[in-house]
């Protein structure tokens, strides 16, 4: 069904009331002249501040500002001004509450075996009618570390949450499961049925204000929260850039939120601000973008070839916008490839676009997740490789969609590490780098 709006209202103005004394008025006055003063400087410094962390210079490689890393997403650490942006004093605790929570999930990744930590890397599927004890073994003797729910599940919340319990207590390791699912709205909304609603597409969610979209997100995030998911792998930020029908991945899908590329990254921000709000992370995908191909890489390895996205160009500067003001808990990898950017490497492989661009230049030190490294796209890869070329170019979490898949990705990993101590040096910046994460969020408390 239509998203509701949800209109916004301010206080009314209070009226001076009479019968005060002249000294009064003239105090009042001139404290009011202070007060704002005070404000304009201090939202100067603000915005000052925000262009710095959260846009990337268009004609420099000079690394900017990192952006930040997920807060906490409950409790008073975790409220924002309506605009969306802390104060420079919020920016600071934050910045101290990111360093706490490197530093302790420090401390936990060194006390785990190295199979341990290459388990952190592995998002699991779970698919809508398996039982969830098909993954005990997984996670209770292999220690992966996230799942994610796929498929149509009709069950609505409370059958999503008695499934996440279960899961989750299989985890007898001490770091906490991670659940994910794809609840983007339209044709993709795994979790359905009732105390779900029917989320609108992206489309549709594009003509929203950002406020209402804000208020929708929220409430729809509440239901994800009540069923026990802890990160929506949403909002898709692509900007389509060809006719929508020949753009199969976004476009003739409606997932992209139809606007130029800031409308489409403000509506973003919107979208995670309210999962936020409810208590639920996010992660924009399909970085640097999948507007431009033809080809959708669920299904076939043609057509996923973009010729135009550049550095510089407005699609990236969509997800930096995104990434810099929204804060994410995730960024998620496309496997199309870039011919301006890393020729014939999809994007999920490729250091110059993991690392050189996202995390130097973009300055994002975040979970970098991919897209399902059991899609058609990447199907000519050796199944074992797919997991450890996502770590060698920089990223930390390989998702996967085929259960089948599970087990030799995370064979792969832990193969590599234990062969190349170089690669086991990256499996534990990873593997604290997703800690960090659970502890940002709340999950490990």
């Amino acid at each position: 069904m239509a998203a509701r709006g949800n209109g916004r209202h301010g206080r009314d103005a209070e009226g001076n009331r009479a019968g005060h004394v002249l000294a009064l008025v003239a105090t009042a006055a001139v404290a009011l002249v202070l007060a704002v003063s005070i404000a304009f400087a201090a939202g100067a410094r603000h915005r000052e501040h925000f262009r710095t962390q959260a846009t990337t210079s268009a004609r420099t490689s000079s690394p900017t500002t990192p952006a930040p890393s997920p807060e906490p997403a409950t409790g008073d650490a975790a409220q924002r001004d309506d605009d969306g942006a802390g104060d420079a004093k919020g920016d600071d605790d934050a910045a101290q509450r990111r360093g706490d929570a490197t530093a302790r999930a420090k401390r936990i990744v060194d006390a785990m075996s190295l199979d341990e930590r290459a388990a952190q890397l592995v998002m699991a599927p779970l698919a809508a009618g398996t039982d969830p004890s098909a993954l005990a073994s997984l996670i209770g003797d292999d220690h992966v570390g996230s799942v994610i729910l796929m498929g149509n599940w009709a069950s609505g919340v409370d059958g999503v949450r008695a499934a996440i319990d279960a899961l989750r207590g299989y985890a007898t390791d001490g770091t906490p499961l991670l659940v994910a699912t794809d609840q983007e709205g339209g044709l993709v909304q795994h979790l359905q049925g009732p105390g779900f609603e029917t989320m609108p597409s992206a489309l549709e969610q594009g003509r929203l204000t950002v406020d209402a979209l804000r208020e929708d997100s929220r409430r729809w995030g509440a239901q994800l929260h009540a069923a026990g998911v802890d990160v929506d792998l949403a909002p898709s930020v692509d900007t389509v850039t060809i006719d929508r029908a020949a753009n199969a991945p976004i476009g003739a899908l409606d997932r992209d939120f139809g606007l130029d590329a800031d409308g489409d990254a403000r509506h973003a921000v919107a979208f995670i601000d309210g999962m936020r709000d409810a208590g639920v992370a996010t992660a924009v995908k399909h970085y640097p973008g999948l507007g431009s191909v033809t080809g959708n890489t669920d299904f076939t390895a043609d057509g996923i070839v973009d010729t135009t996205t550049d550095a510089d160009g407005p699609e990236v500067a969509a997800f930096t916008e995104a990434i810099g003001e929204g804060r994410p808990a995730m960024v998620m990898m496309s496997l199309a490839s870039y011919a301006q950017l890393d020729p014939g490497v999809p994007a999920a492989f490729s250091r110059p676009i993991v690392t050189e661009l996202l995390r130097e230049r973009t300055g994002y030190d975040g979970v970098v997740i991919s897209d399902s490294l059991s899609a058609s796209a990447v199907g000519g890869v050796e199944p074992t490789q797919l997991g450890v070329r996502l770590v060698e170019a920089g990223g930390d979490v390989a998702c996967i969609n085929d259960p089948a898949y599970t087990t030799p990705i995370l064979a792969g990993l832990r193969a590599r590490a234990a062969a190349d101590d170089a690669f086991a040096d990256r499996v534990t910046a990873s593997a604290t780098r997703v800690v960090a994460m659970k502890i940002a969020i709340g999950l490990i408390r």
